[in-house]
């Protein structure tokens, strides 16, 4: 097996597009943290877009704030690896330079606090998925008692936490005259770029009130809206990417032709020509957010949930069935009720786009994959959309629906008794109710307020709803339940 790497790289095939600028020459503008599939498959392909035109300011340092796994992986290579986009039986493979090396973050926090506060960053960017904010769902405080943030809370000497680095490097900015640079949030929750803002400001607060108010003052936070599908890599995806180009990339990523991002037009001091390379820049990130999350993102947990215990395997598997289908249309359909459309966002071209990226049979996205974490998702993919409507006295039959297997799946056996892990920061909470009658288990689950608002916990018809729903599902197993309720 030979690697790819800066030596071999040049013997890549023609049909592998390469990077058309000096890596030597390269300068860190950006750091990300929480480096992993989905920013190298999306916000660097921008940047290597950037580096491609001519302007060498935009190479970006990775920084695991956890595991060693992703910089094993690109450490042999140079950090180079590849994005292959699939779109049914088309391949496109292009060779990503813009990465120019990745920390772990645990085994030396001060180096990556001074690449964060290094003169030639002006941005830093996040993937660290709901549970790196350390704040509250419910109360929008930081948590104090998680041990990590307790750390950072007592020192910034040796961050622990995405805002721990945050604050420590806006720190030795502010100390050095420095301007900060701009944060940005890639995390698919609502309001990412004012959630940030709250827990770095609070970090900072808690050690420094000058610092606070500075960082207050001079700091910007954008939100943003990210989107692009990017399935887990497997070994069989590594074999074929080798046979077909002759080299063995174990970083290597696979996505869908689609791809968006758009960023709240607030930025402290440089940024690349965003524009130029296909992100939108607007004044109101909110709208696109919220059809993001209730159209693609909320249908993606019910497949997952639904999906997942009915022992299918793939998305475009689920789509693929009449029945999935008619599920997924009528989720949207009461989703799509609750929306305010940005101009230039066509709802209705929108969904026959998404059920085309469900069905796209390339990507081989695990429904396993998307059922992580639902505790942190269903606030904002699927209960926003259910108060909404409930306020207006409509239903929420398919919503609820969602959220039904959701409770069924905290059983952590599918429907034909296959164990699976529940994997959730709140499982070891849920996992107390998963057991209970259904009226038990959905008095049980709804009582947790990291979750479900009071106003949820306390409706009667969405309680009755949700028990039936969950009764049914036990009862009679997910695919037969969507086939005689969709079918």
């Amino acid at each position: 097996m030979t690697r790819l790497d800066p030596l071999t790289a040049p013997s890549l095939p023609a049909s592998v597009a390469q990077p058309k600028y000096d890596r030597a020459q390269v300068k860190t503008g950006i750091v990300h943290l929480g480096l992993g599939a989905f920013h190298k498959a999306h916000q660097a392909v921008v940047y290597e877009a950037a580096l491609d035109s001519g302007d060498l300011r935009w190479g970006v340092l990775g920084a695991s704030l956890r595991s060693r796994g992703v910089r094993d992986q690109l450490s042999p290579q140079g950090s180079l690896y590849t994005v292959t986009v699939r779109d049914g039986a088309d391949e496109q493979t292009r060779l990503i330079g813009a990465l120019q090396g990745v920390l772990v973050a645990p085994e030396d926090p001060a180096r990556l606090v001074e690449a964060m506060a290094a003169a030639d960053t002006h941005i830093v960017t996040l993937t660290v998925t709901e549970k790196g904010y350390k704040l509250d769902p419910a109360a929008g405080a930081l948590i104090h008692d998680d041990p990590e943030l307790a750390s950072d809370l007592k020192s910034l000497d040796k961050p622990k936490t995405a805002p721990g680095f945050i604050v420590a490097a806006l720190a030795k900015r502010r100390a050095a005259g420095l301007k900060p640079f701009t944060t940005i949030s890639c995390d698919n929750l609502p309001h990412n770029g004012t959630r940030l803002r709250e827990a770095v400001l609070a970090l900072a607060a808690h050690h420094d009130a000058d610092l606070r108010d500075w960082i207050e003052a001079e700091a910007t936070f954008p939100e943003t809206m990210v989107d692009r599908i990017v399935p887990a890599t497997e070994e069989t995806d590594i074999g074929s990417l080798e046979a077909r180009i002759g080299l063995a990339d174990r970083a290597m990523v696979k996505t869908e032709p689609f791809t968006q991002w758009v960023i709240e037009d607030k930025f402290v001091g440089e940024r690349p020509d965003f524009e130029k390379f296909g992100v939108q820049l607007t004044d109101a990130v909110a709208p696109w957010e919220a059809a993001k999350l209730r159209m693609l993102n909320g249908a993606h947990s019910g497949i997952a949930y639904l999906g997942g215990l009915a022992g299918i395997e793939f998305v475009h598997q689920f789509v693929a069935l009449p029945a999935g289908r008619a599920f997924v249309e009528a989720l949207w359909d009461e989703a799509q009720e609750t929306l305010s459309p940005p101009p230039g966002l066509d709802l209705a071209a929108y969904r026959v786009a998404l059920m085309q990226r469900f069905a796209n049979s390339a990507l081989n996205h695990r429904t396993r994959q998307i059922a992580m974490d639902g505790s942190q998702k269903l606030p904002q993919r699927l209960l926003a959309p259910i108060i909404k409507r409930l306020d207006q006295g409509k239903s929420v039959d398919a919503l609820a629906l969602a959220v039904a297997a959701w409770m069924r799946w905290q059983e952590g056996t599918d429907d034909s008794g296959a164990a699976y892990v529940v994997d959730d920061p709140l499982a070891p909470r849920t996992a107390g109710c998963a057991f209970l009658t259904a009226g038990g288990a959905v008095a049980g689950l709804l009582a947790i307020d990291a979750i479900f608002p009071l106003s949820l916990a306390e409706h009667a018809g969405f309680r009755r709803t949700l028990t039936g729903a969950l009764a049914a599902l036990r009862d009679k197993g997910a695919r037969a339940m969507i086939e005689d309720r969709f079918g």
